[in-house]
């Protein structure tokens, strides 16, 4: 689907040491910039997605209203249409692919608003997943440049148990035969599938699985779930991008750069935003209590958890009515605040 603009970033610096030559950045816009270019929202993507996967709640009165803001959705590094393992060449393809942290995809993307739109300022920034893990960042790096956030789902570091489930899902990929000398050679049909079934495990929560609210989304039986929803979805994706994300999600730290030198908690203290901070209360990823501690030492933020059995999907709700208008009411509050 080429319905997406492109941001050529030329050489970029990498937090590795490593500069990336020709970065293309991808990205999609809704609404209309204000003369002012004050009702700017970045919303950025999530794990594996395309802006037209997340795009949910943007539209003409929805939580991310264009009949009155200009929302910008960038696509994160390594998704497969900004600079990514499946469109890179010599020297960066394969097994040289250089990783993008978080930070790095911020700061190209920041670059973007400036150099195409004159963007100096972001009314919100905000995301789901990894979406709101960026959206962290920014507030974090550039906390005079985002007047309010909200994470969806997300967090300001990969925990330890996200790490040990980030690692249990690369093994089962890696397990397939086609992945050789640290790179995927073929299409690795076997372990995208396996991939599937082990992240559909974590993705939601238990409750969901007894009460069989796969249902709900259309699927007839819980093998047709696994295999429509779970097996589907990253059949779609390249595995070498898959593994690029495993990589950047896995390595998520809004203090791990030259700006906080590893120090959380100052990291936490200097963001500034009027911050939204919403949890699924049975997600597995990202844990209501990290969210809490985080907002603890935020010095303007609220815990919103989101009241949910559909664990870390309850931030994504496209087939769950009940949490779309939950966070649809509580962005749009946020806004008119």
């Amino acid at each position: 689907m080429d319905d997406y603009s492109v941001f050529n970033a030329g050489d970029v610096l990498l937090q590795s040491g490593i500069t990336f030559r020709d970065a293309k950045l991808a990205y999609q816009t809704y609404g209309k910039l204000n003369p002012e270019k004050s009702n700017v929202i970045l919303y950025m993507t999530s794990f594996a997605a395309h802006h037209y996967d997340i795009d949910w709640m943007v539209g003409p009165g929805k939580a991310l209203d264009t009949d009155k803001y200009f929302v910008v959705i960038p696509n994160l590094f390594g998704n497969g249409l900004s600079s990514s393992p499946s469109n890179a060449v010599e020297p960066f393809n394969g097994t040289r692919w250089p990783n993008f942290t978080i930070a790095d995809n911020v700061h190209i993307q920041r670059r973007m608003l400036r150099e195409v739109f004159g963007i100096e300022q972001l009314a919100m920034a905000c995301g789901w997943s990894m979406g709101g893990i960026q959206a962290y960042h920014w507030a974090a790096l550039y906390p005079a440049d985002v007047e309010r956030l909200v994470v969806l789902c997300g967090a300001a570091k990969t925990s330890p148990h996200n790490q040990v489930f980030i690692d249990g899902v690369r093994a089962t990929l890696t397990t397939d035969p086609a992945y050789q000398n640290g790179t995927f050679v073929a299409r690795p049909e076997c372990g995208l599938r396996a991939m599937g079934r082990n992240y559909a495990a974590m993705a939601m929560s238990q409750t969901f699985y007894r009460n069989e609210m796969w249902r709900i989304a259309g699927f007839t039986s819980l093998e047709d779930f696994l295999i429509g929803s779970w097996e589907a979805n990253f059949l779609k994706r390249d595995a070498n991008n898959l593994l690029a994300h495993m990589w950047s999600w896995q390595h998520a730290n809004i203090a791990a750069n030259d700006l906080y030198k590893g120090d959380f908690h100052a990291a936490l203290r200097a963001i500034s935003a009027r911050a939204l901070i919403m949890p699924g209360d049975t997600d597995l990823y990202f844990q209501v209590e990290d969210n809490r501690l985080e907002v603890e030492q935020m010095p303007n933020a609220r815990l919103l958890p989101i009241r949910s059995d559909w664990g870390h999907r309850a931030g994504l709700p496209s087939a769950n009515v009940e949490d779309a208008e939950f966070i649809t009411a509580a962005i749009k509050r946020h806004l008119a605040e």
